[in-house]
């Protein structure tokens, strides 16, 4: 790992990015301001509302570091290796046929699993594991207003699906990632607390809206190379015209390209140095 940043599994304190100190800054200020002068409060008040809005932005852009760290690509030296990631399972009809595919190429993936469906079908994911593949946390739930709630409901949303996997795994989880990507300010210290890191993607292939298998894989390989994390879903996933699910059309295309280039797919655990 970089020395910034320890190994993920264990508590580490919590340090405030630039962004989030410059808000606090600039509410400390504007506090600051209006008790001297109560006539400065239009200034005051815009001041904290661009902060806001700058800390909105960055919660809604999945690959930002400006709220914490964040796993874009693998920590060098990446020595030729590629992460598949695989979210929103498990699914009773995608995951099984989703490892048949990885067996069949010889092929690791990390599964970001949410805890209430992991609970549904524990089979699956214990198979995850026994397969050589890593089962990491997206949340309890998996709520759309994730990314709204405070420090004390994410700690529980995302401790939940830390015990929850971790009893059904045999691992607790070292890695977690947001639901659509987004979040606020209050996952860091969260994160921190748990000995979790974030991790995000280098790309996408937007597998959950689009039909089109062929057109999921070239987003996917659109200038793939050594360190890439890519994101596909085993839940929730679209289907083609004829009712398939495109992620293993499009899983199988990537695989075989990235074998072609060299590549080795690694579990974001393995990546670890």
């Amino acid at each position: 790992m970089n020395a910034r940043f320890p190994a993920p599994g264990e508590p580490r304190r919590w340090r405030p990015t630039p962004l989030i100190g410059g808000a606090a800054a600039v509410h400390a200020s504007a506090l600051a301001a209006l008790a001297v002068s109560p006539a400065t409060w239009p200034w005051a008040a815009g001041g904290v509302i661009a902060s806001h809005l700058a800390l909105t932005a960055a919660g809604l852009w999945p690959r930002s570091a400006l709220l914490g760290h964040n796993w874009t690509t693998l920590p060098e030296p990446a020595g030729g290796r590629i992460a598949i990631t695989i979210d929103d399972g498990p699914d009773s009809d995608v995951t099984p046929r989703v490892l048949d595919l990885l067996d069949a190429h010889r092929a690791r993936a990390t599964f970001f699993c949410i805890g209430e469906r992991a609970r549904r079908h524990p089979r699956i994911v214990e198979a995850i594991v026994a397969r050589g593949h890593a089962v990491e946390n997206h949340s309890q739930r998996h709520r759309h207003n994730f990314s709204l709630q405070g420090p004390g409901a994410l700690q529980r949303e995302i401790d939940a699906a830390q015990t929850t996997l971790g009893e059904i795994a045999g691992t607790r989880p070292l890695f977690f990632r947001a639901p659509a990507g987004l979040r606020n300010p209050f996952l860091e210290p969260v994160l921190c607390g748990l000995g979790l890191h974030l991790a995000s993607w280098t790309r996408r292939g937007f597998d959950t809206r689009t039909g089109d298998a062929a057109l999921v894989a070239r987003r996917l390989l659109d200038g793939i190379a050594a360190r890439d994390i890519l994101l596909v879903h085993d839940g929730h996933a679209a289907r083609d015209a004829h009712g398939a699910p495109v992620v293993l059309a499009a899983l199988d295309t990537v695989l075989r390209a990235a074998a072609e280039k060299g590549l080795q797919t690694v579990t974001l655990r393995e990546a670890i140095v």
